[in-house]
């Protein structure tokens, strides 16, 4: 007996690194299943966004209702997360396009993405008759206007909008919708978002267009031509643009002389840097008087620059004036500046 009891705790401390090594190896399984749950976790949730893209990519048609087709699409989305989630990079089957145009003073930018026919044929196989369509793929097509464009009678306002059409086979309808953040034609369209609808006869192509294609052409000093182009058919939307009473509102502008603010500005750096302060003078009197009713700022820089030039009567009287309509404005800072001004000045 005594003997088996040596041999047994010859032999534990053996044991116990066996017990502590097998101990490891369950902590390391038990944490790489933990990884592979939060793993699929993320996959998940990038499943459910890749739901929306591969409806945009593959699908330009609304999503269909059979429950079927629905769980298809689904289980196609599930092996497209697969390959998002190893990070492997593909074309996109609609490529992106950004163009930029100025027309006259107005510049116009387009954003959006553009389907091929791949043989199928457009307007029956891909995108059907008379029903709205997103005009391009996936994200909405995105048009950006600095200034108004008139389309015939009607204008559009400076902005940005998401455009939206109505393709038949002898005419377009063409709606600038002010919501811009839908994937595809809104789930419930709302006439009030609609800012401008124009409508265009459809045209024959000379040759075939693969490619969707969106431009700008036929620009000249006041207006241009949107031109929608795809399969057998071309859509052009002619627009004008405000050159003209833009040109003669800048042309007024000038041959009227500087403006207050300008006559502001250029008093105030001759007082920063310390040059010609009668210049200055003068240049703060014109803007005061352009003014009228001058603020109490423009009066404190007026009794500065009064001062710089040693009238400091006449800074302490401006300063005065300043003072008041600084405390009516509640602006307590440019209060002490004009207290303390005031009775600085009046040592002089």
């Amino acid at each position: 007996m005594i003997q088996k009891r040596r041999l047994s705790s010859e032999f534990s401390p053996f044991s116990g690194r066996i017990h502590y090594f097998f101990r490891i190896i369950s902590m390391t399984i038990f944490a790489e299943r933990l990884k592979s749950i939060l793993d699929f976790l993320v996959l998940f949730d990038q499943c459910k966004k890749n739901l929306i893209l591969l409806i945009d990519k593959f699908d330009l048609l609304p999503l269909p209702k059979n429950k079927n087709m629905k769980n298809l699409i689904l289980g196609i989305t599930l092996f497209s997360s697969v390959a998002t989630f190893a990070q492997i990079k593909t074309p996109q089957p609609s490529s992106a396009a950004t163009f930029e145009e100025t027309v006259g003073l107005t510049t116009v930018k387009v954003e959006y993405s553009r389907p091929s026919a791949r043989g199928r044929k457009v307007f029956t196989d891909v995108v059907p008759f008379d029903e709205i369509w997103r005009t391009g793929a996936n994200k909405n097509t995105i048009i950006t206007t600095s200034d108004a464009l008139v389309f015939g009678k009607d204008t559009l306002k400076a902005g940005t909008y998401a455009i939206f059409t109505k393709p038949s086979r002898t005419d377009w309808e063409l709606y600038f919708y002010t919501s811009t953040e839908n994937w595809g034609t809104p789930e419930k369209w709302e006439a009030e978002k609609v800012a401008l609808t124009v409508k265009a006869k459809a045209l024959a192509a000379a040759t075939p267009v693969e490619t969707f294609t969106l431009a700008i052409t036929d620009i000249s000093i006041n207006g241009a031509t949107l031109n929608l182009s795809w399969g057998a058919m071309v859509v052009n939307f002619p627009f004008t643009v405000l050159t003209d009473s833009a040109v003669e509102k800048s042309i007024a502008q000038v041959m009227s002389g500087p403006s207050a603010s300008d006559y502001y500005r250029a008093a105030d750096y001759y007082l920063a840097a310390g040059k010609d302060p009668k210049k200055a003078l003068e240049w703060i009197n014109k803007s005061v008087e352009l003014m009228g009713d001058a603020p109490f700022y423009v009066l404190r820089k007026k009794s500065l620059i009064q001062a710089a030039n040693n009238d400091f009567k006449g800074a302490v009287a401006t300063a005065k004036i300043s003072l008041e309509k600084s405390k009516a404005a509640g602006n307590n800072d440019y209060v002490k500046m004009n207290e303390a001004s005031i009775a600085e000045w009046s040592k002089k």
